[in-house]
């Protein structure tokens, strides 16, 4: 396990924010998450904002274009991938505006499985259905990645960690998402094809930073112990939906907790409830897991990071500040736990 780069009682976001706006995004971010901030990601600015189409800006050699279904591949980059290119940069000189005296920033991109399920073939199959084309991608992108994180390395001076979302992986493992006619479905890929390519790219991009690798996924059951054994050094999700959760879902988590994982714990509504909360309620599923999986709270201050419970891109402005600063005070909490915790 490679030693990992934010402090105890840090707290960091997912990725997405609201508005259009990459100076005041970095500036919020870098100002209410200054131990653990990130590159923030603007899906409301459209084409080559949202996840596929910021990952596919750390494409090399390949590109792609939006089409009427979403993002297709295209023979050479066009305006589509130009733009998505762009915003990523625009994006890194807000960072490195806003990230002045910056330890550590994380960055995140679509991991190889939701990548390939949400983009399309020249054909109009998924890039999911053609194992060639799969690895292809995969290659393209952890040789852009080791790019990118040299370049935020240089411009901020601080140490990268790497995040990949993937919140299709689980449909990817039990074959529900649809073919291009849409009366058919694509296979299954495997656990063990599934673990294999992502170990492979999980070890890609530590040894390019030198830190765990955060693996996010947001889906009601994350496959925890698929995640583990491929080498996440960190699993990230909501941590207010695993009520019900399956005892087996519950033990790989407690087993991975145990072997050292860090857990990336998303415990503030990531839409404005319209009510007061309390420091104290959305610290309670981080207290409550703990105490069901048969753990010490003071875990939570050695291997646990408190996030939003997802993106933040459908929140208003007031409620990203507060989310965040929430976030943040949580994190502390942790650390020096408030009477009566």
């Amino acid at each position: 396990m490679t030693e990992r780069a934010w402090p105890a009682g840090a707290a960091t976001g997912i990725g997405s924010l609201p508005g259009t706006d990459a100076e005041e995004a970095a500036a919020v971010v870098f100002g209410e998450l200054p131990e653990f901030p990130h590159l923030p990601e603007l899906p409301a600015r459209g084409v080559g904002a949202d996840i596929l189409g910021r990952t596919a800006a750390f494409l090399v050699d390949l590109a792609i274009e939006e089409v009427p279904s979403g993002y297709r591949v295209a023979a050479h980059p066009g305006r589509d991938h130009r733009h998505a290119v762009d915003l990523l940069r625009w994006d890194l000189d807000a960072v490195q505006e806003a990230a002045a005296g910056a330890k550590v920033i994380k960055t995140q991109l679509a991991g190889p499985w939701t990548f390939a399920a949400g983009v399309e073939l020249p054909r109009g199959h998924r890039v999911l259905s053609d194992p060639g084309a799969v690895r292809d991608f995969t290659e393209s992108l952890l040789e852009g990645l080791a790019a990118h994180v040299a370049e935020l390395k240089a411009r901020t001076g601080a140490e990268v960690v790497v995040q990949f979302d993937e919140p299709t992986l689980p449909d990817v493992l039990a074959g529900t998402l649809s073919t291009p006619s849409g009366y058919g479905t694509v296979a299954a890929v495997g656990e063990p094809e599934a673990r294999e390519l992502l170990q492979h790219t999980i070890e890609r991009a530590e040894k390019v930073t030198g830190h765990p690798v955060v693996v996010h996924c947001c889906a009601p059951r994350p496959p925890f112990g698929l995640l583990r054994s491929a080498g996440a050094g960190a699993l990230s999700f909501d941590a207010t939906s695993l009520g019900g959760s399956p005892a087996k879902l519950l033990d790989e988590l407690g087993e991975a907790w145990d072997s050292g994982v860090e857990l990336f714990l998303g415990l503030v509504p990531a839409l404005d409830p319209g009510r007061p909360v309390t420091l104290r309620e959305v610290a309670e599923p981080a207290l409550r897991l703990a105490d069901r999986l048969g753990f010490n709270r003071s875990v939570l201050a050695e291997r646990a990071v408190p996030t939003p419970a997802c993106g933040l891109a459908g929140s208003t402005a007031s409620w990203l500040r507060r989310a965040l600063a929430l976030t943040r005070d949580v994190g502390k909490a942790f650390v020096e736990p408030p009477e009566g915790w």
